[in-house]
């Protein structure tokens, strides 16, 4: 009789661990979305021939995506209070781009040293832009990079309530 008891007792831990594992996977995804609702993003062609590409405000009031640069998904968040595309060191790394030049740049943590660099290609739904300018910097905290107006400029873009519509004319 023991046995059977020590049996139930043991299956209904298994049983309660594996519930508790299933609502994290499951409230992780819906936190992750929140945080980034762009991680896919997809784009149109308009009637003139240009691309646009949606991107949907996140929960925090930021437009945050999941990009290719260089052909690697790197998750971003626009910011056209930055002059280049600006990188962290690790992500510069994953993505073979080269430091260059230093230079001296103004960032919200204050005056830093940043190094002159370049992304090949920069993909962001259908809009694919070259030779993006970019900013490797190293006290940029987080993962993200920040996708400045090196790269806003060659486009389009428009506001309207929770969207930003990115567009390449051609």
């Amino acid at each position: 009789m023991n046995s059977s008891k020590g049996f139930a007792k043991g299956f209904s831990i298994i049983a309660w661990l594996l519930l508790m594992a299933m609502l994290y996977l499951f409230f992780q995804d819906a936190i992750d979305a929140q945080l980034n609702p762009n991680q896919q993003l997809n784009s149109s062609i308009g009637t003139k021939g240009e691309v646009r590409t949606v991107l949907i405000r996140n929960r925090a009031g930021h437009y945050v995506g999941t990009a290719l640069v260089n052909q690697h998904p790197i998750d971003f968040m626009l910011d056209t209070g930055a002059t280049t595309v600006a990188i962290t060191v690790e992500a510069a790394r994953q993505l073979g781009m080269p430091q260059g030049q230093a230079m001296q740049v103004n960032t919200a943590n204050g005056l830093t040293t940043a190094y002159r660099s370049q992304i090949a290609q920069l993909q962001l739904g259908d809009i694919i832009l070259y030779n993006i300018p970019a900013s490797i910097v190293p006290n940029l905290a987080g993962t993200e990079i920040l996708l400045g107006m090196s790269a806003l400029k060659q486009l389009e873009f428009h506001q309207q309530g929770n969207q930003l519509t990115l567009i390449q004319h051609n």
